[in-house]
């Protein structure tokens, strides 16, 4: 029996290291989002950039820690230091792994209405979006909640699976952002007579700099989703890769060498192979990636283009909204044995749970920036907007001017 225990204590112990690891990952990746925005955003407006990420992440980990979890899993924290260290504390570091996913939403967010928001309002919708509308669609997928995974199984002989949140993180990240940026508007002075007018990003390496820490954190971002040792597979970590590359390459080729192109490459790959990472053969994963990657460049480049209301800074619903769907898809595609992959998918119910992630975060998003738009409004005042937010917002620039 002693030997059994120590043995238990120990895989208990490694558990909770290994989902420990993963969090410190993925809350790395917020460095990524802050960066990548600070170099596509205009200089005007980085510190505004930096400071967001910071404030959003906050907030998410509060509400998510005394409502959003519970929402999701039906677990609280209200009990004393000795319960909630039981198992080697592996719950505590359960919610802090999945903090850093929800955390995600408001940071995706934050770089679609870049540079024409206003502070306090989008800091209280991010707490209403972390702590109610992911949280209910996190827990509808990943805890089996109201029956809908149950239904889909019964109906199409699998649930809707997305092992890393292709569609549960990013894709519900990428829809509500859109319903703030339609909320919002454009930007002053980005279109004219009908016609796009270009904003150079204020600095590439800081850009690319934010792609590289997100592309190093997205692998315990997808790896450590198995949340425990003996649910560890290379595959993961391998398809992760070629999704990468895949959408490096093609990202490159359709994007014409352009750096923002490039660096957001890898993003839209990894975005991808989230959900089916841990079912797909590397090919598969690799053409996802591809996917993603021509997706990503062509649906940013149409829509600035020809949704002037939908002027989004950073991509991000091409990039999370529109590729996090196809991630969905494609799990149920490529996951398929007859596609080299590990089978147990089902391409319709993987359909309708992509279909209700969009419904369930773009209601959920014109709900929460609609709501608090009619009380308090969304956006900077017009002189607020072209002294830029870091001047009208936190009374300082990035650099000092001499």
């Amino acid at each position: 029996m002693d030997i059994t225990s120590a043995v238990h204590t120990l895989t208990q112990s490694a558990n909770t290291l290994f989902i420990l690891l993963g969090a410190i990952m993925v809350l790395a990746m917020h460095a990524g989002f802050a960066f990548l925005e600070v170099g596509t955003v205009r200089h005007k407006n980085q510190v505004n950039a930096l400071v967001k990420i910071m404030t959003d992440f906050g907030v998410s980990a509060v509400v998510y820690f005394f409502f959003g979890y519970y929402i999701a899993y039906g677990n609280h924290f209200m009990a004393s230091a000795s319960e909630l260290t039981a198992n080697s504390g592996y719950e505590l570091v359960k919610f802090f792994f999945l903090m850093t996913f929800a955390a995600a939403i408001p940071a995706i967010v934050s770089g679609g209405i870049a540079e024409r928001a206003r502070f306090y309002p989008m800091l209280i919708a991010s707490g209403l979006i972390v702590g109610v509308v992911y949280p209910f669609f996190e827990g509808i997928i990943w805890n089996g909640n109201y029956g809908f995974q149950g239904w889909l199984e019964n109906q199409f002989g699998a649930s809707f699976h997305d092992f890393a949140g292709s569609v549960v993180v990013h894709a519900v990240g990428g829809w509500v952002a859109l319903a703030a940026i339609l909320l919002l508007g454009a930007r002053k002075g980005r279109y004219r007579n009908g016609k796009v007018v270009a904003f150079a990003p204020s600095n590439i390496p800081f850009l690319a700099l934010g792609a590289w820490i997100l592309t190093v954190g997205w692998f315990g971002f997808n790896v450590m989703s198995a949340q425990t040792l003996d649910g560890i597979s290379g595959l993961v970590a391998v398809n992760s890769l070629m999704a990468m590359v895949g959408g490096v390459l093609v990202s490159m080729v359709l994007g014409r060498k352009d750096p923002g192109f490039i660096h957001n490459g890898p993003l839209a790959g990894l975005v991808a192979v989230c959900a089916g990472s841990d079912l797909m053969h590397p090919v598969g994963a690799l053409i996802t990636g591809g996917i993603a990657g021509a997706i990503f460049v062509y649906l940013f480049e149409w829509a600035q283009a020809k949704i002037e209301r939908l002027d989004d800074v950073l991509g991000v619903w091409p990039l999370h909204g529109v590729c996090g769907v196809w991630g969905g898809l494609a799990a149920g595609i490529f996951g398929q044995e007859a596609l080299g992959g590990l089978g147990g998918v089902s391409l319709m119910a993987q359909i309708i749970g992509s279909v209700a992630g969009i419904v369930i975060a773009f209601v959920g998003g014109l709900l929460v920036y609609g709501i608090i738009n009619a009380v308090t409004g969304l956006r900077l005042s017009e002189e607020e907007e072209f002294n830029g937010a870091d001047l009208a917002i936190h009374r300082i620039g990035a650099t000092a001017i001499e």
